[in-house]
């Protein structure tokens, strides 16, 4: 599959995340934009993960979910698409997911597929992560009463709330940016 065609489908899952949505609230402006790389080769096991994890967009949050047919938490998404993809089985919360001996990513090196982290309680307690699928943006289970879906980091709510990012897929796994 060609990298048009892969970025095509992407932008046309994430028109239709789009469009099944709400509208979200004005953002407010953004104090310290995160950049990224527009091109990325990627790794079958990377891609695998990225077109899995989007592929969930629209399944029921569900607190202790851990499967399309019951739903998702957040780290429940993150443990299924790992386990179902790439064979790698992942600590349940996301506490335990924070503290995995998995190498540590700054915002500036996020490759497809890295875990991020976040504290939407304030503080610096690990509450929230996803799986960052490139571009800037990834795919997590929010809240009750939501779905799964695709959001950006760009957002400043979540340039508020991150924490960090591990790299569970080995190197030779990974999607990397030229």
């Amino acid at each position: 599959m060609s990298m048009s065609a892969r970025l095509a489908i992407m932008f046309f899952a994430a028109l239709l995340s789009a469009c099944a949505s709400r509208t979200p609230p004005p953002a407010p402006v953004v104090r310290a934009p995160i950049i990224f790389s527009s091109s990325q080769a990627f790794s079958p096991e990377a891609e695998d993960v990225l077109f899995r994890a989007l592929g969930l967009v629209g399944t029921p949050y569900r607190w202790g979910g851990n499967t399309p047919d019951s739903g998702f938490d957040c780290s429940g998404l993150i443990g299924y698409v790992y386990r179902d993809v790439a064979g790698i089985s992942l600590p349940r919360t996301t506490r335990e997911m924070i503290g995995m001996q998995a190498a540590s990513v700054g915002k500036e090196g996020l490759q497809t597929g890295d875990l991020i982290f976040f504290a939407t309680n304030g503080g610096s307690q690990v509450s929230h992560a996803g799986i960052y699928v490139g571009e800037g943006r990834f795919v997590h289970a929010p809240a009750t009463g939501g779905t799964v879906k695709l959001d950006s980091l760009s957002k400043a709510y979540w340039q508020k709330a991150y924490l960090s990012a591990k790299r569970v897929l080995q190197p030779e796994h990974l999607a990397r940016n030229p």
